[in-house]
C-alpha cells in the first residue's frame, strides 16, 4: 500500500457465538467481491476468516456470548488485510504443528485451523498481549483495483 493512500475499513463486532460466524461469512463474501477476488481466493480467505474467529470464540473466550470478537477488513488496491481481535490470552505457536499432513500429526486434535489460514493467506501473523490476541491475515491481490 503506498503512503498517500489509505484503506478502505469495515469493520464487524460480534458477540463469541458460533453460529455468528455465518455473519462474519457473508460480509468477508461481499468483500471479497467487492475487491473482484476469483471463486478460489474467496474461498480462501473466507476459509481463514471463519478459522480465526473460531479460534476466538471456541478457544480464547470458551463461547462467551459477552465478550467480542472485533474483525476489521482493510481494502486496498494491493491487498486485503483482516484482522481478527479477542480477549484471550493467546498459546503457544510453538506446540502447533506446522505440517499437519505428515503421518506423525494426522490425528492431532489441534492445529488445523492455523494450518489452513497459514495454507490459504499470503502472510499470517499472531500478535498477543496483555489485553488480547491478535491474527492479522493478508491477501494480496494480484490485479491493481481499477475503482472503488
Amino acid at each position: 500500500m503506498t503512503d498517500h493512500q489509505q484503506p478502505e475499513t469495515i469493520a464487524v463486532r460480534i458477540p463469541s457465538r458460533l453460529d455468528l460466524l455465518a455473519v462474519l461469512d457473508r460480509v468477508t463474501e461481499s468483500v471479497c467481491q467487492r475487491l473482484r477476488f476469483d471463486d478460489d481466493t474467496s474461498s480462501q480467505v473466507s476459509m481463514s476468516v471463519i478459522e480465526a474467529g473460531t479460534n476466538a470464540i471456541q478457544h480464547c473466550h470458551h463461547k462467551d456470548a459477552s465478550k467480542p470478537v472485533d474483525v476489521e477488513f482493510r481494502l486496498s488496491p494491493e491487498a486485503l488485510e483482516v484482522i481478527v481481535k479477542d480477549e484471550g490470552t493467546g498459546f503457544d505457536l510453538s506446540g502447533v504443528n506446522g505440517d499437519i499432513t505428515s503421518p506423525e500429526h494426522i490425528f492431532d486434535a489441534r492445529g488445523r485451523g492455523i494450518f489452513i489460514m497459514r495454507s490459504c493467506m499470503d502472510h499470517v501473523e499472531f500478535e498477543f498481549t496483555k489485553t488480547g490476541t491478535r491474527v492479522r491475515l493478508i491477501k494480496k491481490r494480484t490485479v491493481k483495483a481499477e475503482n472503488r
